[in-house]
């Protein structure tokens, strides 16, 4: 009997750290102003200044009012504001970003942020969002869409490739928060696309299921677009 309840509670505890550590570690004071490494060593978030030496400028970003240039090859713009632009935000667990859309179809191409789930409201415009899910029970993956105006929110979870399109005549914009100081993007195309060093283009004809002189085309382009 002792057996099983040793069991029981030791299951419970796993499942306990696993939901635990689903998101970034919490904090374990009031701040962690992170500064930059220069020794070599890696560590899970980035060191921690001194605390007596912290300022204001340590939690302070501006000019996420200003409108970004969306005249980018998809026509979009997306202005993060994580850990790398507020040394405040080491371990805690959150992050923000501004995305500007060109009018007529302005687009943040299909991509997933591996560490979070991000949530994003409209400020102008109209976007046709959407998320793709994992495989389903009967091997289906899922889209899930909904065209967005000013005020809507939608949710992104963790890890699941989505987009956003404008498709409206006029200029977009959305604020955008994720849950990690350090989301990470991988654009889907860029990534499979413009590796460095390229798929072997074997992989991709056969993943694709297209001809290699279309897979030779996205790999030099994309490769050229990622290693500018």
């Amino acid at each position: 009997m002792e057996g099983l309840k040793f069991l029981l509670v030791f299951v419970v505890l796993a499942l306990a750290s696993s939901f635990a550590s689903a998101s970034d570690p919490s904090p374990l004071q009031d701040f962690c102003v992170a500064i930059k490494e220069t020794d070599g060593v890696f560590v899970n978030g980035k060191f921690c200044k001194d605390p007596q030496q912290v300022t204001e400028k340590d939690f302070f970003f501006s000019g996420l009012n200003v409108p970004r240039d969306t005249s980018s090859p998809v026509g979009s713009n997306v202005t993060a504001v994580n850990v790398a632009q507020i040394p405040g935000l080491n371990t805690l667990g959150i992050s923000l970003a501004r995305i500007d859309f060109a009018p007529y179809g302005g687009l943040n191409p299909p991509h997933t942020h591996p560490r979070a789930t991000e949530i994003l409201v409209v400020v102008e415009g109209t976007l046709y969002v959407g998320f793709v899910t994992s495989n389903l029970a009967n091997g289906d993956n899922r889209l899930i869409t909904k065209v967005l105006n000013p005020g809507d929110v939608f949710v992104f979870p963790v890890g699941l490739i989505h987009f956003q399109l404008n498709v409206g005549k006029t200029n977009a914009v959305a604020l955008a928060s994720l849950s990690s100081q350090n989301p990470g993007v991988i654009t889907i195309a860029n990534a499979v696309f413009g590796a460095d060093p390229p798929i072997n283009p074997n992989v991709l004809t056969k993943a694709f299921q297209v001809d290699k002189k279309v897979v030779d085309y996205l790999q030099k382009q994309f490769w050229t677009d990622n290693n500018n």
